[in-house]
């Protein structure tokens, strides 16, 4: 059975139009996942509308709408496997209207290809993806320069955007040389599953082979549960189905739940993952399970999921160290931006400025500041306008990172370093 492999969430993120979805169902159709009779379907129906190109890309974008529009907007789930691994992947927009999708694919990836097309170069969206990545704790990235057919397969044209995502890469602290870059044409196949006439100038391995030389992280089984839930249904003759994706601990048939931070608890009826049961669950599983006593008006995404002997943490205030992107103006103490911190968006209030870092050395530079700018790095303290579930991110790293946002656009990003936890009865 292939579900023996091990597995790995994988991000496909980058600017709108260079190429991710092309490149998943091109790497989902070379690895046997999608057989040819459905790409020779979608083809077709691509080329009635007018958009042959789209193809492979119409393999993720299976929604209606998404279809007519061109865009891949919600974040689709789709499996793979390669000889070592079996992998989901994380689909994540590239539009600017749906960061806000993309850090939720983006939070739950293990690794992440960064698709930058040939044609552009690094875009805006390069940058912001590239910074979201590091502060959502992606580790292992690998760099796709795609549509080089577009270039003629010009090496000096895969240098010089090598060079700046290079640069790129070194502002958010990662080594470029650490980093595989690869040129490809998910269009027309080119390094996807082995390396390509057309680019003879290449000598590294095809993306299917780099993604073998990808390794699992070790799943922090040892640690309390948690679950930030991404959705609850309702299902008639079942009740109440919260589906998430277990980020740390072990979650067993018949354990005792709570879910913060409504504060309702429950036993553990059951288990499903990939429409099979299953008595347990581990990280990196996406789940959906039943919980007794657990009505639909008592979950919902944001919330998250833990031990009833060791609740997840609702924060009361928290402080944070923050790096601020960009932002028109200035941020002061009052602002009001929204946190997304893993499925949860939240309204938090900014309400001192403790301090002004050196974003490279960490360095104090200046003590309760005024204001902090575009660039700047900061320790900050925050009033969450609502309940909010944050941990410490150094116990819970996955809980403890998140992106805040304001007019359309990220503006921060940062890490809770401690949080007042509120006191429940």
């Amino acid at each position: 059975m292939a579900t023996e492999k091990p597995h790995l969430n994988l991000a496909v993120i980058g600017h709108i139009d260079h190429g991710k979805s092309t490149t998943v169902g091109r790497m989902m159709f070379e690895t046997g996942t999608v057989p040819p009779h459905i790409i020779e379907n979608f083809r077709k129906e691509a080329e009635q509308k007018g958009k042959g190109s789209f193809a492979f890309a119409w393999v993720m974008d299976n929604l209606k709408e998404e279809r007519e529009r061109g865009i891949t907007i919600d974040i689709a789930h789709k499996r793979f496997d390669t000889p070592k691994y079996y992998f989901t992947v994380v689909d994540c927009p590239g539009h600017r209207d749906f960061v806000k999708n993309m850090i939720t694919g983006a939070s739950q990836a293990d690794a992440a290809i960064i698709v930058v097309a040939a044609t552009d170069g690094v875009m805006e969206q390069t940058k912001e993806h590239v910074f979201l990545s590091k502060t959502l704790g992606i580790q292992q990235i690998i760099v796709a320069i795609n549509k080089m057919d577009a270039v003629k397969y010009d090496e000096a044209k895969f240098n010089e955007i090598k060079t700046n995502m290079g640069n790129l890469l070194k502002m958010v602290g990662t080594d470029p040389e650490k980093v595989p870059f690869i040129p490809i044409s998910s269009m027309e196949g080119d390094n996807i599953k082995e390396n390509s006439a057309n680019i003879p100038w290449y000598k590294g391995k095809p993306l299917i082979t780099l993604l073998d030389d990808l390794t699992v992280p070790s799943k922090p089984t040892d640690k309390s549960l948690r679950i930030p839930i991404q959705d609850a249904y309702s299902i008639s003759g079942i009740g109440t189905v919260p589906v998430g994706r277990v980020e740390t601990g072990v979650l067993k048939k018949g354990m005792n739940v709570v879910f913060m931070p409504a504060n309702k608890s429950g036993e553990c009826k059951s288990i499903e993952m990939h429409h099979e049961e299953t008595p347990s669950a581990e990280p990196g599983d996406n789940i959906g399970f039943n919980v007794r006593g657990i009505g639909k008006d008592d979950v919902r995404r944001g919330d998250v999921c833990g031990d009833v002997n060791s609740p997840p943490a609702v924060a009361e205030e928290f402080t944070a160290q923050i790096v601020v992107l960009q932002h028109p103006s200035a941020i002061t103490a009052g602002y009001t931006p929204v946190f997304h911190c893993h499925t949860a968006q939240v309204a938090c209030t900014f309400t001192e400025l403790l301090k002004k870092l050196d974003p490279r050395s960490g360095q104090t530079l200046e003590e309760n500041p005024t204001f902090l700018k575009a660039g700047d790095a900061a320790i900050v303290k925050c009033v969450p306008t609502k309940p909010l579930c944050l941990e410490n991110s150094k116990e819970f790293p996955q809980l403890g990172r998140f992106a805040i946002r304001d007019m359309g656009s990220t503006i921060a990003a940062g890490m809770c370093i401690d949080v007042v936890k509120k006191q429940f009865r």
